[in-house]
């Protein structure tokens, strides 16, 4: 790849990759102080509801405040940013037009606003690198294929789980190992019953964002990481939402291996979690019947096989991302994206829901996520987590069951829905 002299040539050259940040919460601000250790690519531009956190942002990493100048117009955006300055703002929209951005990078989390920095970024020929996951499994399958159209890039991150899960994937399969079980560790077991006002204390504690610890402990997160995995490789999790038993390092390649071979899933070539102490790890099972190659994996593992486990003890989030922008930059190549739509999480009522009430978003009180096969999803007309806030219920709906078309009405007026609806349309043309 050569991706760290070539940087240190845009360095030499006095002309790093300018990147817009778009959320500057622990994601956003944790990337920008990653990209300001690194020669050859400088953070340009921060938008954020809060400017103030844009501007700290810039502060810590070393920025005068004579130099951090917060804008609302294009114009003095650019022109801000060709004398030097350091931007802020607070309308996300302004990023994916900036001529002096090379790349944005979304680290909102919201669905909406993901899916409008992506549209817009791509249709100015503009890289657009995801951290918000929400998005991508909701209509990353259509803006993979808007931006090959449009010669731009599209992308998840490297670092979240999907983007070291596919590296594990592709490593595995290009060493001609078949992958039986592609997961990742969750350091706790899942609390179906969580909300922002249960968590406030703890993700105070954090310096959190309630909402996105609520979405880590009802498993959402964990479901749209997998969903992101699934999409990329075309592996299914094997229930409806997953099997995620608490497994030791040493057994998960026991345990993660088809029933008829002493494991616990029907079949092999699927997405799971564990949780425990594999945490924040990810990891792989793979199989190989060659003789050969099981000759190799005894003398350098000594492992018997024919199930083997690819182990990687970590994944960084925000701190490995700027190998997906430097990529997407120089070598126009993508880190993950949806080959097809293989798995959809699904909005699962968090409570007993009454007719006429109006239902909140990921994290909140009405609804978590759970991971279905997309065959499961289509047939029951079951509703996506992206496009799930804003729904008002048609009738009563029951604790733990999947929301329907039949059972709410969707805002219609978002974005994401929309570009929703124009990827089904297509997937149903297929």
């Amino acid at each position: 790849m050569e991706l760290v002299s070539k940087l240190r040539r845009r360095a030499a050259d006095g002309n790093p990759i300018r990147v817009g940040i778009v959320g500057c919460g622990q994601m956003g601000s944790g990337l920008a102080h990653a990209i300001n250790n690194i020669g050859g690519m400088t953070v340009a531009a921060i938008s954020d509801l809060d400017a103030e956190r844009g501007i700290r942002t810039f502060l810590e990493m070393g920025r005068q405040r004579d130099d951090v100048v917060v804008v609302s117009e294009k114009g003095k955006a650019e022109d801000a940013s060709r004398s030097g300055k350091a931007v802020v703002c607070t309308d996300a929209l302004l990023m994916p037009a900036l001529d002096a951005l090379e790349a944005n990078v979304e680290a909102t989390g919201v669905p909406d606003v993901g899916a409008r920095v992506a549209y817009d970024s791509i249709m100015n020929r503009k890289p657009v690198i995801m951290l918000n996951v929400e998005t991508d499994i909701t209509i990353g399958w259509y803006l993979d294929r808007l931006a090959r159209k449009a010669g731009s890039v599209y992308t998840v991150a490297s670092g979240d789980e999907p983007g070291v899960c596919k590296m594990l994937y592709e490593q595995a399969v290009l060493m001609g190992f078949e992958v039986v079980t592609l997961g990742k560790g969750k350091n706790n077991v899942i609390d179906l019953a969580a909300t922002t006002e249960s968590c406030a204390a703890e993700a105070r504690s954090k310096d959190m964002n309630p909402k996105m610890l609520a979405a880590f402990k009802d498993g959402t997160k964990t479901m749209v990481e997998m969903c992101a995995v699934s999409n990329a490789t075309g592996l299914l999790p094997d229930v409806a939402g997953m099997r995620g038993p608490k497994v030791e390092l040493n057994d998960l390649a026991k345990v993660f291996i088809p029933a008829s071979d002493g494991g616990i899933m029907s079949r092999k070539g699927v997405v799971d979690y564990s949780t425990g102490a594999i945490a924040p790890g990810v990891f792989a099972v793979v199989r190989s019947d060659d003789p050969r190659i099981r000759k190799e994996m005894k003398f350098i593992t000594r492992a018997d096989g024919p199930y083997y486990l690819h182990f990687r003890p970590y994944h960084l989030c925000d701190l490995e991302t700027p190998q997906s922008i430097a990529e997407a930059v120089l070598l126009g190549e993508v880190t993950v994206t949806a080959e097809n739509m293989n798995s959809e999480v699904v909005c699962t009522a968090k409570r007993d829901i009454k007719a006429g009430e109006r239902l909140g978003g990921i994290g909140g009180t009405d609804w978590y996520g759970k991971i279905l096969r997309y065959s499961e999803a289509r047939a029951v007309k079951a509703i996506p987590i992206g496009i799930g806030a804003g729904s008002v219920a048609l009738r009563d709906i029951r604790l733990g069951s999947v929301l329907t078309e039949d059972d709410v009405r969707l805002d219609d007026s978002t974005f994401v829905y929309r570009l929703r609806r124009i990827q089904d349309t297509l997937l149903g043309a297929k």
